[in-house]
Order: structure tokens, then C-alpha cells, then sequence
């Protein structure tokens, strides 16, 4: 096994590491899991990126790195490490205490993210209020270095301000600067541009860079937007209804060629031209419920190479090189697109 196949398994230095990690519903009997044996890791300083559809179970994941499944969800088994320490199944008192201090996060909505009913300045020192043991004076004049940091002028006047005070991009901002208040040492960012404009956008991905390369965050990118993912991440595993269907870095996936039938069809889907009335092509269906889970590859409904009987057999992950794909045709389909393309 080679540098790049450890980095998805088994990288010694990885700062988070999940192993096997299986989840399902409370109570059901139904033996199909919502997240099924994925793996990964993270090290220092980079960008692993997590993708595919809504559904996916994406979001799950990270809720289950975090501490903070639905109550209607468990882990039936594996393992997430922090720095070499196992995490998964402590109690919330051990979660409280990483969560915010080893284990940033930002989400989706900031609005929804901030409470409304504290000032942002609170807001921001509270984590190291508690995590760090400072008073409320000394919080404060961290946040406002914080808020500094994150490009938001005249600090000091907004630690006063309410967050529906503020535009989305800036709220956002505000969310970072709470999320690496503590100096962690991974960063959870799940859909963290999607409610914000495409110009916002830039100038969030740009902090998210800078602030990654300046303090030496590993970063776990959920999203569906590759655009995102090709401007930021280094890596990238590409999920399909509960399991990590592929695994490459994000030049061999986006600027090469996609492994697998899904993230074949999740690349063609982006606009690549300029063109106008041009058709964009799409992925027919949806990602299947646990209670609609085909035997097999759990894409094989939606593939446009699939066959019937082999790919109702069970699918194991399969190296290429310094790749992997979850398809038992994967070798056969990528040596005829090479000849087409050829």
C-alpha cells in the first residue's frame, strides 16, 4: 500500500481517523445501514472532502464525528479517533469538552447556527470562557482579534451587534471566528457556502485557505458543490446512499477521470460550457431509502453501465493504483471510456 492509499486508511499522523463507522435507526430490524463501514482520515493542513447527493449520509457522518446524531440514530459499530484518542460513544459531558476546543464546526445557515438572542461578541468568547477558563474581559478582547481575523472591520463596535445585524457573508465569518476560537485542530465545515451568494462565496473559501494554511488545520469539507470542492480540497471521497464509493485526489477526480459510474455521472453534471441552451445531464432517479436498499451496488438502479447479476453481488472497495472504487465493473467500464476517448 502506497503514501496515498495510507492517507485514505491508515495515515499514522492523521489528526481524525474513522474506521468502519456504521449507523442505523433505533430499533429497526432492518439489516440495511444508513452510513456503511466508512473510513477516512484527515491529516494537518489539509482539505478532505466529503461528496455526493442529498441523502448520502454525508451530514450524518459528521453529526456522528461531532457527538450530535438524532436521537432516531446510532452507531452499530467502528471508531473515530482524535489525535490517537478513540471519541466515538463518549459520554456528552467528554463530547462538550471537545466540541468548539479540538473540534471546530460551521454549518449551512449561520442564522440558525448564532443565537439570535446573544450579541456576537458573547457569542465568540464564550468557547474560551468555558473551554479555556478566561474571563469574560479577556474573551472579549480575544473575539475582537478574532473578528479581525476573519475580515470583519471595526471589530470592536460589532461585538455589540445582534446576528440579524449583520449580512449572511458576515454571520458566516462570525461562525468561523467562533468555530476556531480555541484553536482546534480539525475544522467540520458542512455545506459552509451554500447559503451565500456566489461572490460571498469566494471571499468565505478564500478565509477558509488562509486561515487553514496559517494555523495548520485539518479540514473536513461536507458538500455537493464540486465547484467548492475543486477550489479547496485536496481529497475527496465521494459517498452514495451510506458508503464511500470512491476515494482519489480531487485532481485525479476532476481534472482526470472519475473511477466510479457515480462520480462519473456527478462530474458530467456540472456545466462545463459556455454554451447556450446547452443540456446539462442529469442522473435519473433517487438516492434509495434504508427501507429501498438494492442488493448489492447500491448505485446499480441509476448506472447507465450496470448489469443485472454481477452488480447484485456484493461490492467491495477496489484499488487502482493510488485509488479506490466500489465497483465490480470498475476496470472494464474505465478501459472502454479510455478507447473512446482514445
Amino acid at each position: 500500500m502506497n503514501a496515498q492509499q495510507q492517507g485514505f486508511f491508515d495515515e499514522q499522523d492523521a489528526v481524525l481517523k474513522v474506521t468502519d463507522l456504521s449507523l442505523r435507526r433505533v430499533g429497526s430490524d432492518n439489516p440495511a445501514s444508513l452510513v456503511q463501514s466508512v473510513s477516512f482520515s484527515v491529516k494537518r493542513g489539509e482539505c478532505l472532502a466529503l461528496i455526493g447527493e442529498s441523502g448520502c449520509g454525508k451530514t450524518l457522518t459528521s453529526m456522528a464525528v461531532l457527538g450530535l446524531l438524532p436521537s432516531a440514530i446510532e452507531v452499530a459499530s467502528g471508531s473515530v479517533r482524535l489525535n490517537g484518542q478513540e471519541i466515538l460513544g463518549q459520554s456528552e459531558h467528554a463530547y462538550a469538552d471537545i466540541r468548539g476546543k479540538s473540534i471546530g464546526a460551521i454549518f449551512q445557515d449561520p442564522m440558525s447556527s448564532l443565537d439570535p438572542t446573544m450579541r456576537i461578541g458573547d457569542q465568540i468568547a464564550e468557547s474560551r470562557r468555558i473551554h479555556l477558563g478566561e474571563s469574560r474581559a479577556e474573551g472579549m478582547r480575544h473575539a475582537v482579534d478574532l473578528l479581525d481575523r476573519v475580515g470583519i472591520s471595526n471589530a470592536k463596535a460589532r461585538l455589540s451587534q445582534y446576528p440579524f445585524e449583520l449580512s449572511g457573508g458576515m454571520q458566516q465569518r462570525v461562525m468561523i471566528a467562533a468555530a476556531i476560537a480555541c484553536g482546534p485542530d480539525i475544522l467540520i465545515a458542512d455545506e459552509p457556502t451554500t447559503a451565500l451568494d456566489v461572490t460571498v462565496q469566494a471571499g468565505v473559501l478564500d478565509l477558509l485557505r488562509s486561515l487553514q494554511a496559517d494555523l495548520g488545520l485539518a479540514v473536513l469539507l461536507v458538500t455537493h458543490d464540486l465547484g467548492v470542492v475543486a477550489d479547496f480540497s485536496d481529497r475527496v471521497a465521494v459517498m452514495y446512499a451510506g458508503q464511500i464509493v470512491e476515494r482519489a485526489t480531487t485532481v485525479e477526480l476532476l481534472d482526470q477521470m472519475p473511477l466510479h459510474p457515480y462520480a462519473k455521472a456527478l462530474s458530467a453534471s456540472v456545466s462545463q460550457t459556455a454554451v447556450a441552451h446547452s443540456v446539462l445531464p442529469t442522473i435519473p432517479g433517487r438516492v434509495p431509502s434504508a427501507d429501498d436498499m438494492p442488493i448489492g451496488c447500491r448505485f446499480q438502479k441509476r448506472c447507465a453501465f450496470a448489469d443485472p447479476e454481477r452488480c447484485s453481488l456484493p461490492q467491495h472497495e477496489r484499488i487502482i493504483e493510488d485509488r479506490t472504487a466500489r465497483c465490480i465493473r470498475v476496470d472494464e467500464i474505465n478501459d472502454l471510456e479510455v478507447l473512446q476517448r482514445a
